[in-house]
């Protein structure tokens, strides 16, 4: 007799080092998965407004804003789709009065959510890194390319910041106009992405500091957490540590193919002899899943969110995630 396996649909992005889940090829034992692949930004979108599938990528930043708020709909898998260092997230004007981080003390910037993932690290790295005061910016939210976005989460800053809303206009187009002073945004302006753009990134040699900046603090930013609903998790609550092996299992699939010596199966020049570089820096899991493979980044990314009001309250990172997904069997 065969036994009927759980039905769950998974929205994710295009990556390499899921495709062998998406695709079938490793199966998810006891489900039926079906996967939806769609752009983070509908993802995010549809998903925080109606939970429309039952396991689903999801922004790191909303995700802690609201388990911090007591909202426990949705339980965490430590599987992180996408890390990215937010060094490259801060946008200027070339030849204006921003120079260098420092010159944001006092300035005002651009911002298309503040409970933004990329955001919140950035800041993070300015107020730690370059010691400014994030209060003493002027901090203005809207679309980074079209007017009319808004916070996807009400969000309550911290005494002392100052906060406009621009439904009206964009970022891109305040930062060309001198309205702002930089931008800080996980999508660059869509001015940056011309050649003769007069935008440019504060931070030039950002990839440079930013593996200085690893080596100094052992932070690898997290934007993305796979999240299974509340109902689901309590129903079956097997099925995230069964995602959790399933996840890992095609991640290393992924790695094998990078280092593919035979065939170029991804099409990046040297890709094993960039991936035997990194083994000095990262070791020999350089994305890793898991608590505690990533406590150092949690546990920042958690003081940095209450500091700036996107948490209300700090919560132990172990507490994010279904406790199934924290018990790691040994031989």
């Amino acid at each position: 007799m065969s036994i009927a396996r759980v039905p769950i649909t998974l929205a994710i992005s295009e990556y390499d080092h899921v495709e062998d889940l998406v695709s079938g090829r490793i199966p998810v034992e006891g489900v039926e998965l079906t996967p939806l692949r769609m752009s983070v930004e509908e993802i995010f979108q549809r998903f925080s407004r109606a939970r429309e599938w039952e396991a689903s990528e999801f922004s790191f930043a909303q995700f802690v804003h609201l388990r911090s708020r007591g909202d426990d709909s949705l339980v965490g898998i430590p599987v992180f789709p996408s890390r990215v260092f937010r060094h490259s997230a801060i946008f200027v004007r070339a030849g204006g009065r921003i120079a260098a981080p420092e010159d944001l003390a006092g300035a005002r910037v651009g911002v298309p959510e503040w409970a933004q993932t990329a955001g919140v690290y950035a800041r993070g790295v300015l107020a730690d890194e370059y010691g400014v005061d994030l209060r003493s910016i002027d901090w203005v939210q809207a679309g980074t390319n079209e007017p009319g976005r808004t916070d996807a989460v009400a969000v309550e800053l911290p005494d002392g910041f100052r906060y406009e809303r621009r439904p009206d206009s964009s970022l891109d187009a305040m930062l060309l106009s001198g309205e702002v002073d930089a931008v800080v945004t996980a999508h660059p302006p869509r001015s940056f992405e011309r050649r003769d753009s007069p935008i440019v990134r504060l931070i030039k040699d950002h990839a440079a500091v930013e593996r200085r900046s690893w080596e100094r603090t052992g932070i690898f930013p997290i934007m993305h957490v796979i999240v299974l609903r509340r109902d689901v998790h309590d129903a079956h609550p097997w099925v995230a540590a069964n995602l959790l092996r399933a996840f890992e299992a095609a991640k290393a699939a992924g790695v094998r193919r990078l280092r593919e010596l035979t065939a170029s199966r991804v099409a990046l020049p040297w890709a094993s002899e960039q991936l035997d570089a990194l083994a000095p820096l990262f070791g020999d899991d350089w994305w890793p899943y898991g608590v505690e493979a990533n406590r150092t980044t949690l546990e920042a990314f958690m003081g940095w969110s209450v500091d700036q009001g996107v948490a209300a309250a700090a919560v132990p990172v172990e507490q994010l995630f279904a406790p199934q997904t924290l018990i790691r069997s040994r031989v």
